[in-house]
């Protein structure tokens, strides 16, 4: 069986059966005629997911065409073709002492594959020699190290992933990079950042987290601009904290810098996909001139002080969206399999339906930690305003005042790995650890970044403390 698969990758039972019965397999270089007409090219692997009843091959011109299969078809082998591959060239990085040394730590995602030119997919680039061939320009901001940590889709991202990657990049920092790059795919990026924020202590220089929409080799693909812009920002900015680095418009003309607690990604496909939720960027990046518009973020400095990282984490926390008709006993589940905390996704000012009153009492009885915030992103849990939220805080569920959800879901992993004390848990969720609890909304900001486009930096400067700085090389410690 294993045979046949290695022959025919990717192909069907109908297939098979068609091709074998002419000799033909992937790599074959066939001419086949079929009702419609007669086509030459060589046989390619097919996606396992794709229709039985087709076999894909690659034209002398380089395209790729499906063609259906039937008992009509008639196929001549022409010869054996061996396995195609698209290879880069072995190259050395271009090193320059007046560039800041950065180390890239690679998880996956889009921003660390390229199109494979055989089969028209997407896979994993992520050596040296495939970073610089598809963004050279990376040799004019950094000295860049690469580092392969995970090669998963960010679905397939789990809390004690999150705190290996913490733990190397502590190690990475504490050699005396002057900075840290995450490529990491966009979906669960947020999730990571915030982790990465928690997980992370005594941070000298920017970890900056990084994704793309599209691969790097696509005329369409953000990944260049972004990857330029987060290795500007790592190198050359005073941060000293986990951010994000993506675009901040559709016309790839800035970035943004955005808090790594405060992000969201709130499109599915569209390049400028991710915003700052309830405070403005950081800052933005054009060009490669950082423009902060706050002082009020973690700086670099000169101590020598290690950073360290976070020696556990509590993978069994559940994350909860509340909503109507919601199952009296889903709370149950998470304890009855000894989840250890529970963040909520609560309706409104952060509520959930009285039904679920007696799992919160249970919850409550069993020092299970439950944190309420609200779905609507945007705004603070205010369960002081209807009796069902009191009710709510009276059964133990803390607020999680303007966290987002997925950040609530972090610090609570990371809180309840480190921290046994009933107490001393309960003050750490209500404290304002990493910047992912703000004192309020900016003025005007829920209209701000809904906007036209054009107007956002302008918007943005008129609305805040803008401080311009200049790209320099950190000394390195």
């Amino acid at each position: 069986m294993t045979d046949i698969i290695d022959e025919f990758e990717g192909y069907k039972p109908k297939s098979i059966k068609i091709l074998s019965k002419f000799g033909a397999k992937t790599w074959s270089k066939i001419r086949i005629e079929t009702q419609v007409g007669i086509s030459e090219g060589t046989i390619l692997p097919r996606n396992k997911y794709a229709p039985d009843g087709f076999v894909e091959i690659k034209l002398k011109n380089g395209y790729n065409i499906g063609i259906f299969l039937d008992e009509t078809t008639k196929i001549e082998v022409l010869s054996q073709e061996p396995k195609m591959e698209v290879k880069f060239d072995p190259i050395t990085p271009p090193r320059n002492k007046k560039l800041p040394n950065l180390v890239l730590m690679g998880t996956g995602g889009t921003i660390s594959s390229r199109l494979d030119y055989v089969t028209g997919g997407v896979i994993p680039a992520f050596q040296p020699a495939e970073l610089y061939a598809a963004v050279p320009e990376l040799s004019n901001v950094c000295n860049l190290e690469t580092e392969v940590v995970y090669q998963i889709f960010s679905e397939n991202m789990k809390p004690k992933y999150w705190l290996q990657l913490a733990q190397s990049i502590a190690k990475k920092i504490n050699t005396g990079v002057e900075g840290v790059l995450v490529a990491h795919g966009t979906d669960t990026l947020s999730f990571t950042s915030s982790a990465l924020a928690f997980l992370l202590k005594d941070l000298q220089v920017p970890v900056v987290c990084v994704g793309s929409q599209r691969s790097s080799d696509r005329p369409s693909s953000d990944a260049a601009m972004n990857l330029i812009n987060a290795a500007s920002i790592a190198g050359t900015s005073d941060i000293a904290e986990v951010v994000v680095a993506m675009l901040g418009s559709s016309a790839h003309d800035y970035g943004f810098i955005h808090r790594g607690t405060r992000v969201r990604k709130l499109h599915s496909s569209a390049r400028h996909a991710f915003r700052s939720i309830d405070t403005p960027p950081l800052g933005m990046i054009r060009e490669n001139q950082i423009s902060m518009f706050t002082s009020d973020y973690q700086k670099r400095s000169n101590n020598q002080i290690e950073t360290t990282a976070a020696k556990n984490i509590e993978e069994k926390v559940g994350l909860v969206y509340a909503y109507p008709g919601m199952p009296i006993d889903l709370l149950d589940y998470y304890l009855d399999k000894n989840y250890k905390g529970i963040v909520i996704a609560g309706t409104g000012l952060g509520h959930v339906p009285s039904d679920l009153f007696k799992s919160l009492a249970r919850a409550q009885d069993a020092k299970v930690p439950v944190i309420m915030t609200v779905q609507t992103l945007w705004g603070f849990t205010g369960m002081d305003v209807y009796e069902n939220g009191r009710e709510i805080q009276s059964y133990g569920v803390i607020p999680g005042q303007n966290m987002l959800p997925e950040v609530a879901m972090t610090k609570l992993a990371w809180i309840l790995g480190n921290y046994s004390n009933e107490t001393e848990i309960t003050d750490l969720i209500s404290s304002n650890i990493a910047g992912e609890i703000t004192l309020g909304e900016p003025i005007n900001g829920y209209q701000i970044y809904q906007g036209v486009e054009s107007q956002i930096p302008s918007q943005i400067k008129n609305n805040s403390n803008l401080k311009q700085q200049k790209s320099s090389k950190k000394k390195k410690k």
